[in-house]
């Protein structure tokens, strides 16, 4: 299905994991064990914190935030790749494409947003334990989880308006299994609506810059006063609080940014896939893991949710 141009398809063709039936079948059973794994653990996380009055607290609600945005973001890509491997098909609709862009995308932006607000939380309770409750009171809280979610929409909804506007000449087929704009953007004829994409690619870079440099600045200040606690238990908490952070957001930036900003000239299906996986599927599903394994409030409450 090589077309001439946008206007001429209604649909793009996903990439197929497997040509023999079992494989796609394997591909089909493997993503739904991921998909459920996910679902299970972000509604775990979500209703221990809903119905348990000892986590309403600020990093709890900003937790409660990241599992409904991982829940979203696996929702919006996982499911359709299943149906496509179940069913023995590739198309998704001009109209899906754009939607999962769209979706993909802000809750992305949104989530990064977040990890950045969880940051801020994890400096202003450790460093200024003393302010913590005047600096982030329920309203403040509310503020911050609507500046992220908000952010990610805006940025999300200028990326799919201006991405579905380019005219593309390179067919319709996309190297990946679910919508992703670097891929649609080497199906682009023109060279100056290319660069504009990547305008705003570079425009977000420095946002996502930005948030980095303030959350290893709010690390370092962190780390600085953990170094001076005296004893092992003070020690132990801070560090159960922040490096599930760290390793949450280290994977996160990481296999993002290489998916995003890496040089078109540098084309590798199985790496661009392997990146897809880390960065679109793995943290709905690790992030609950994560953050429950190393808190024991959460375990507890998780613990007598499941025990009645």
């Amino acid at each position: 299905k090589q077309m001439s141009n946008s206007s001429s398809f209604t649909e793009f063709l996903l990439l197929a994991f497997a040509d023999t039936r079992e494989l796609q079948l394997l591909h089909f059973w493997l993503f739904l064990g991921i998909y459920l794994a996910a679902l299970v653990g972000n509604s775990l996380i979500i209703t221990a914190i809903a119905c348990d009055h000892h986590l309403h607290t600020p990093m709890y609600f900003f937790l409660l935030n990241l599992s409904f945005l991982d829940l979203g973001s696996i929702s919006t890509t996982v499911p359709k790749a299943m149906a496509n491997s179940l069913w023995d098909i590739r198309a998704i609709s001009y109209l899906g494409c754009a939607t999962q862009v769209f979706f993909f995308f802000f809750l992305f932006t949104a989530e990064y947003s977040l990890l950045t607000v969880m940051a801020y939380d994890r400096y202003l309770a450790i460093c200024k334990p003393l302010h913590y409750g005047t600096l982030l009171g329920s309203r403040a809280c509310v503020h911050m989880a609507a500046a992220a979610w908000g952010s990610g929409f805006l940025y999300a909804l200028l990326h799919t308006a201006n991405i579905f506007s380019l005219p593309l000449c390179h067919g319709n087929v996309v190297e990946t299994f679910f919508c992703e704009i670097p891929q649609i953007l080497k199906l682009s004829c023109s060279d100056s609506d290319y660069l504009r994409e990547v305008g705003l690619f570079v425009t977000g870079s420095f946002f996502g810059l930005g948030c980095f440099i303030f959350v290893v600045v709010s690390y370092v200040q962190i780390f600085r006063v953990l170094l001076r606690i005296p004893s092992e238990n003070g020690w132990h908490k801070a560090f159960s609080m922040c490096l599930p952070h760290m390793a949450v957001l280290s994977v996160f930036i990481s296999t993002g940014m290489f998916a995003y900003l890496k040089p078109p000239s540098f084309f590798s299906p199985a790496i661009d896939l392997v990146v897809a996986i880390l960065y679109a599927v793995l943290p709905p599903v690790v992030n609950p893991l994560i953050y429950s394994m190393r808190n024991q409030e959460l375990k507890k409450a998780v613990w007598r949710l499941m025990t009645g």
